[in-house]
């Protein structure tokens, strides 16, 4: 008994210093420290609920990628954070979009390139250009080994572990419709491969400075190609589903432009239009957080817009 005790200690105390550990300006944070699953590594899970939030609502649900720069500047590498509890809590409060939540979903460092690189797009490149694609990556440090996406993985875990658990846990809105995912760079193209994956599962993506090189060079990479014909056999039903994207020009988004006018094409061609695609730019704007966060109003409004 005495054992039991002190066990309920240790756990209520290590609840509240997990509850403290991520600071917000607008609604608050529930972690979910050590998320298993049976395909990739446990992660921390931080899930935002806005103010007010109650089980006699129902709320939409926003997956985001790389889910330990979302909120606090404070805890991340760079100093920097989307503050997606500040943005959201404004455009909820203002009555501009539905209720929603967020759950941000922690990278997995060493291993993110592998959880966030489309799969079946690179598994449809020749040995030789798969090989390329490893020794750019590991001219990087990217990776010390042969690089193989577990992206496929990856996503059987949001969908089959992680939605079923939030949607149990939360009171949340299930379907589709109410069912978005988002990401910047890599978390964005993993995030146009998942609404191209579970079309049925999410109504709605956002690709901030999508990635599409998929590796750090463009000169004689095979990579964004073998994405855009994936897209064209796989973007989901233009009537049903909503999809964002956008670049800057400065750092790493230099590199975007020409990419995602590709990109556009293929969106063109599958029949979306401005009511359910848009792709904008943003000169002078490089590849941070801090650039994410000043426009990320915009896809949530056009996603979320009540």
């Amino acid at each position: 008994m005495k054992k039991l005790f002190f066990t309920l200690i240790i756990i209520l105390i290590n609840w509240s210093i997990n509850a403290q550990e991520v600071e917000v300006t607008s609604g608050k944070v529930q972690r979910f420290e050590n998320f298993k699953s049976q395909y990739v590594d446990a992660r921390k899970i931080d899930v935002w609920l806005p103010e007010g939030y109650s089980n006699k609502e129902k709320y939409a649900v926003l997956y985001m990628q790389d889910g330990q720069m979302l909120f606090d500047a404070k805890k991340t590498w760079n100093k920097q954070a989307w503050q997606v509890d500040s943005i959201a809590g404004k455009l909820i409060k203002e009555h501009r979009t539905q209720k929603f939540i967020i759950v941000g979903i922690w990278n997995n460092d060493k291993k993110r390139h592998i959880e966030y690189f489309p799969q079946k797009p690179f598994e449809s490149l020749t040995t030789s250009e798969k090989e390329f694609v490893t020794s750019k990556l590991q001219e990087k440090g990217r990776v010390s080994y042969t690089f193989t996406p577990i992206s496929d993985l990856y996503l059987k875990f949001l969908v089959t572990e992680l939605k079923p658990f939030i949607d149990k846990t939360l009171s949340t809105k299930t379907d589709r419709k109410n069912t978005f995912i988002a990401g910047s760079s890599m978390g964005g193209l993993i995030s146009m491969y998942a609404i191209c994956e579970y079309p049925d599962v999410f109504g709605g993506a956002i690709g901030m400075s999508t990635h599409w090189p998929g590796i750090f060079s463009i000169e004689n990479n095979p990579v964004p190609n073998s994405f855009f014909k994936y897209m064209k056999k796989n973007l989901p039903n233009p009537k049903t589903h909503k999809i964002y994207f956008d670049y800057g020009d400065q750092t790493l988004d230099a590199m975007y432009e020409p990419f995602q006018e590709k990109a556009d094409l293929e969106m063109i061609e599958k029949g979306y239009t401005e009511k359910s695609w848009i792709t904008k730019s943003f000169p002078g704007k490089d590849h941070s957080e801090k650039s994410w966060k000043e426009r990320l109003r915009i896809p949530l409004l056009f996603l979320l817009k009540k």
